[in-house]
């Protein structure tokens, strides 16, 4: 018997979303509770700022440039490294995935894609390693396994969910609630029929289907807090949006938030004003320019009862671990796959941005109280590319060579040994409209360094700087000062050295997301 794994992931969560990570509003108690027994982890990066690239390097524990998900709708092969495979066939473990998996697109008219095969099918796996799979996604729609039991035991509530894609399959922009901002709407489902009290649910039955000697990999997946912002509307009343203060992050003065966007690359100024289309991470109709302060504040409260929820979901799923006998013996790792806006900068969603909105992620780590471990906080940059080779580490078996990263180190001094200086980020899209972005980025000794390579929107020249000591909101771009052009062309360079070079050919876009 060796040490168990609850992994639990979030979609689109914020560093400053938990308690402790600083934030204000959410209560976020069992979260809190884990960190303060464990490791915290202040500069987790992912390596892709959109889900389907940030996913698979999870899973993989690869650069996106090697397990080649360069964009949202490109498909993971099914075939691709698996971290679940290896703890399976390698260490013996039990393995499940419960939620939100999004490795193969959503969007599957033709049922291509065996995420969505084994849903319709009534299936419940294997895939890629993981004997048990129950997915979910950010609405009882589509090919899932939350979609058919919905269909099924609650059919009326199926349309109370905000509708992500209009008829034409283009993102819905529409608004609601009160202040008419986007993605929000009201939804009558009740508190244990939504999404993240089913995947609680289906992950508590699992491990309650396990054998006491049994180890496990168990992935708890949550859909939230991504938009839509349409959690049940029996919860809204916990965060009045009339009492929250605007995020620090958002310039209130319109001439200083567009002077702050004229100061970045050219595509962050055209997406605020709607001029740009560069990937399908927001609704291509909807213009920035247009948000409100209010409707900031709303959709903020929104997010913070979707952070609450799942805190209590996790509580529960905590609770069935200790009624086991398995805390002392279970490692937790919680963390997201990328950020959110959230009104930072006039924004919301999430693209080409490589900011601490979208970059900067909640990592936490309690090792098996067996382990020995300590708690701490940890400051030396990290990556989800370091999560694989974490949970091999826990298993006792070695990191294989196709993976890129190393196991989180659960003190600085252990950050220094093991050699840690940065973490990089990569950005590619390809909309059908010819938009081409790509953007490379390292952070590393409390700064970070984007270069905007050539595409249609950029010529090879623009980029950002930014030191997070003297400007913690990134609003003053340094790329074209000279008192710091050394510094800047030495992270460009360490950037391009450390990235692998791209596995060829380039996989193909399947579906919009």
């Amino acid at each position: 018997m060796g040490r168990r794994i609850l992994f639990v992931t979030t979609d689109q969560q914020r560093y400053d979303g938990l308690g402790c990570n600083g934030g204000q509003v959410a209560a976020t108690p069992v979260i809190d509770g884990i960190a303060a027994s464990g490791v915290r982890f202040e500069r987790a990066h992912p390596q892709n700022v959109v889900c389907m690239p940030s996913r698979s390097t999870i899973i993989t524990g690869q650069h996106v440039h090697t397990h080649g998900v360069w964009m949202n709708g490109v498909p993971l092969p099914i075939d691709a490294p698996s971290v679940a495979r290896y703890l399976r066939e390698e260490g013996g473990y039990r393995t499940a995935l419960l939620g939100k998996a999004h490795f193969e697109p959503l969007l599957d008219p033709f049922l291509q894609f065996k995420e969505n095969q084994i849903a319709m099918n009534d299936s419940f796996g294997p895939i890629r390693g993981f004997e048990h799979a129950e997915f979910a996604t950010h609405a009882p729609r589509g090919y899932s396994h939350y979609s058919q039991w919905i269909a099924k035991n609650h059919p009326d509530v199926a349309n109370g969910f905000y509708p992500v894609l209009n008829f034409s399959l283009e993102v819905n922009e529409a608004g609601g609630g009160e202040t008419g901002a986007p993605q929000v709407s009201t939804n009558p489902v009740p508190k244990d029929q939504y999404q993240t009290d089913w995947v609680a649910d289906r992950t508590i039955a699992w491990l309650d289907s396990l054998d006491a000697e049994d180890d496990f990999f168990c992935w708890m997946s949550f859909p939230d807090p991504h938009h839509p912002w349409d959690p049940p509307a029996s919860e809204i009343g916990r965060v009045n949006w009339r009492d929250l203060d605007l995020p620090p992050g958002y310039p209130q003065d319109r001439a200083e938030r567009e002077a702050i966007l004229d100061a970045k690359p050219i595509h962050w100024r055209r997406w605020y004003d709607g001029t740009l289309v560069s990937n399908y991470e927001a609704p291509r109709d909807w213009v920035p320019a247009t948000l409100t302060p209010d409707q900031i504040l709303e959709i903020n409260a929104r997010v913070h009862v979707k952070n609450m929820l799942i805190d209590e979901a996790l509580g529960r799923v905590m609770a069935l671990i200790e009624s086991r006998g398995w805390t002392d013996s279970t490692d937790v790792i919680f963390t997201t796959d990328h950020g959110e806006f959230q009104g930072d900068y006039g924004l919301l969603f999430k693209g080409p941005y490589h900011v601490d909105s979208l970059m900067r992620l909640p990592m936490i780590w309690r090792p098996a109280k067996d382990a020995g471990a300590v708690p701490a906080v940890v400051k030396a940059p990290v990556g989800l590319i370091d999560l694989a080779p974490t949970f091999c580490e826990i298993a006792g078996l070695p990191v294989p060579e196709w993976m890129e990263g190393k196991p989180l180190p659960q003190s600085d001094s252990a950050a220094d040994e093991q050699g840690r200086e940065r973490v990089l980020t990569v950005w590619d899209s390809v909309h059908p409209n010819g938009t081409r972005i790509h953007l490379r980025t390292i952070y590393r000794d409390g700064w970070t360094c984007t270069s905007a390579l050539p595409g249609t929107v950029h010529d090879g020249t623009e980029g950002e700087l930014y030191c997070h000591a003297d400007d913690p909101l990134q609003r003053v771009n340094r790329w074209d000062d000279p008192s710091v052009r050394a510094l800047r062309d030495d992270l460009v360079a360490d950037c391009f050295e450390n990235l692998p070079t791209w596995e060829e050919p380039h996989m193909q876009i399947a579906a919009p997301v």
